[in-house]
């Protein structure tokens, strides 16, 4: 039996020993390049989950397997973007970048080679040109371009994006979501993503895995998003396979919801 690249195993994570558990019995297995969606009520354990994938937290029961080794602590093999940027304000945007860069895979490579690297990654994100410019000079946009690109320079095995669009307007993040596609499809990356945006995890993901309301939150339903890739947000407007996902995500999530109310 082949084995998953990344496997999530009866997870449970408590926090107190009389609480009940925020996430109880999470299964879900991720195959190599895949690009996960993950969706549910504020509360339900989202970011509690990739934070364990991270790890920034430990599992009370259950854990993640990555490529066969358990995570039991934070490794740059789990690169994580978190909806605030985080930059450091005091470096310039290619600083920020090539800090992660001498911290991780930079230990390998040449002064020069770590310069192109930083700059490849800057490219990519379409960001070359602000280099020399620190946070405080770029717009929000701006800034979780260069969150991104510091996140892949780690050439990461995983990609976590933790609401990374959440506070941008809808152009900008109509923008960093069509690069992110771009992104996914030239590098590859198996990505796990946490939204709150319907519209956001169909267009993005191959599966979106929904969760229960929490406490004692778990995996509802899972959905296999059928678009062929590379997808196109205007013609996926009116495209019946699109429309039909978003209804089974915006039912799931309404059904869940009214659960509470009617008990």
């Amino acid at each position: 039996m082949e084995r998953s690249f990344l496997e999530i195993s009866r997870l449970s994570v408590r926090f107190g020993a009389k609480a009940p558990p925020v996430l109880n019995g999470i299964d879900l297995k991720v195959a190599q390049g895949e690009y996960i969606a993950v969706i549910g009520h504020s509360g339900c354990g989202k970011s509690t989950l990739l934070n364990v994938v991270a790890g920034l937290l430990p599992a009370t029961l259950g854990g993640v397997v990555l490529e066969g080794r358990e995570v039991d602590e934070p490794g740059p093999d789990r690169a994580v973007v978190f909806q605030n940027h985080s930059l450091l304000p005091w470096l310039t945007c290619a600083e920020n970048v090539a800090l992660a860069v001498d911290r991780t895979v930079g230990r390998s490579m040449t002064r020069a080679q770590r310069r192109d690297w930083t700059m490849e990654n800057l490219a990519l994100v379409r960001m070359e040109a602000h280099a020399q410019k620190r946070p405080h000079e770029i717009s929000g946009g701006m800034k979780q371009r260069i969150g991104i690109a510091r996140a892949l320079a780690m050439r990461p095995k995983v990609l976590l994006l933790d609401e990374p669009f959440g506070a941008l307007d809808a152009l900008t993040r109509a923008h960093l979501q069509d690069q992110v596609m771009a992104i996914h499809a030239r590098l590859g990356t198996t990505v796990m993503m946490i939204t709150h945006d319907v519209d956001e995890a169909v267009l993005l993901s191959d599966r979106i895995v929904m969760m229960t309301n929490g406490p004692n939150a778990t995996i509802g339903e899972v959905l296999d998003v059928d678009l062929p890739r590379p997808r196109d947000r205007l013609a996926l407007a009116s495209d019946a396979r699109f429309l039909a996902a978003r209804e089974a995500v915006l039912r799931f999530l309404h059904e869940r919801h009214a659960l509470p109310a009617a008990a």
